[in-house]
């Protein structure tokens, strides 16, 4: 696929390497002692090339999309939540909109494919590529071409808000049935067994989670030999986990800082990676879900996340809860005095 190849992410010059080490070791403080803030500030810093690093007009980008799998009863919520959570996104009285106007993060939908047409709206952005996927239990849930389609529009939005000075982005999504895909990615691209990746999702019953169990193992069964992530994408994936996946590469070119959220997102990172290592350096993990399948992934790709809260919400509610601790990494690394600034002596 032609444009996967322009979505190349080169790795980060480590010029500043030692300078920023040195800055944050002079702080008046132990060495160490601000623990994962000081590893949070020195990736920033990093990224942005620069002693001084900031963080400017945050983003939060919710894609949206229908998961054919979703009618055969993977989930415990009827596929028209998907377009309801979308409207109450756009009203504002969903958990994502409450934790971004808490801490003034701009938040933008994106329907990448939603089995419904919405009105126009200021936050809204109409990106269609389907009326949702195929589902994947009976047939590929998506062609070649629209999946190119889907990894351009998440391409296109990233450019779209950096054109607008951001330089920090969080990656949400709401898709019912999202979780089923976001599993046999997870077992496909990490090459792992599909129970180590299939969780409870929405909150299934014992008898509604051994169900999603045997029919994710059967639509398994059905591509035995599948490697490429983009071939794994084509099967399996949503509109919005696609669109994902080329805004999270698109991210990392433009040499933003990549907030990823819970089980599905990280699922996108992970094929995003698969195609592109170097996004690793760009890259924080904003949380661990109670989703057995993201503790999984978070381990396997040695990913240390902020924030342990129990959370399995998606939206890129872990993305928002996250950013204040980002913020105050910054700060105690551009504010906070040297041991020379203040008079104090260090450590003999």
């Amino acid at each position: 696929m032609e444009f996967i190849r322009r979505l190349r992410v080169p790795p980060i010059d480590d010029t500043l390497d030692a300078a920023l080490h040195q800055k944050i070791d002079q702080k008046t403080k132990p060495l160490g002692a601000l623990g994962q803030l000081e590893r949070l500030a020195f990736q920033v810093a990093r990224i942005q090339g620069t002693m001084t690093p900031t963080l400017k007009n945050p983003h939060i980008l919710v894609f949206a999309g229908d998961h054919g799998v979703a009618k055969s009863g993977v989930s415990a919520y009827p596929q028209d939540v998907t377009w309801q959570m979308v409207h109450n996104f756009l009203q504002g009285g969903a958990a994502i909109n409450v934790f971004a106007r808490q801490h003034n993060i701009n938040m933008r939908v994106i329907d990448a494919g939603v089995n419904h047409e919405f009105e126009d709206h200021p936050q809204l952005v109409k990106g269609k590529i389907g009326p949702g996927t195929e589902n994947f239990l009976e047939q590929p849930a998506m062609s070649e071409e629209l999946c190119e389609k889907a990894l351009r529009l998440g391409a296109a939005q990233v450019d779209a808000i950096a054109e607008e000075g951001c330089n920090v982005l969080g990656f949400g999504e709401m898709g019912i049935g999202n979780t089923s895909s976001a599993s046999m990615l997870m077992s496909y691209l990490l090459d792992v067994p599909l129970e180590h990746c299939v969780g409870r999702g929405t909150g299934l019953s014992d008898e509604q989670f051994e169900r999603k169990v045997k029919l994710l193992q059967q639509a398994a069964d059905k591509y035995p030999d599948l490697k490429n992530p983009i071939d794994i994408l084509q099967t399996f994936a949503g509109f919005e986990i696609v669109a994902m996946v080329g805004g999270i590469l698109r991210a990392a070119q433009n040499r933003m800082l990549v907030l990823i959220d819970g089980f599905i997102a990280t699922a996108a990172y992970l094929a995003a990676y698969k195609l592109a290592p170097a996004i690793g350096e760009y890259a924080i993990f904003c949380h661990r879900s109670m989703e057995q399948g993201h503790q999984h992934m978070l381990e396997a790709l040695k990913a240390d996340p902020i924030l342990k809260m129990d959370l399995r919400l998606g939206e890129g509610t872990g993305c928002a809860l996250a950013y204040p601790l980002l913020q105050s990494s910054l700060n105690f690394f551009n504010e906070m005095a040297s041991f020379a600034d203040a008079g104090v002596s260090e450590k003999s």
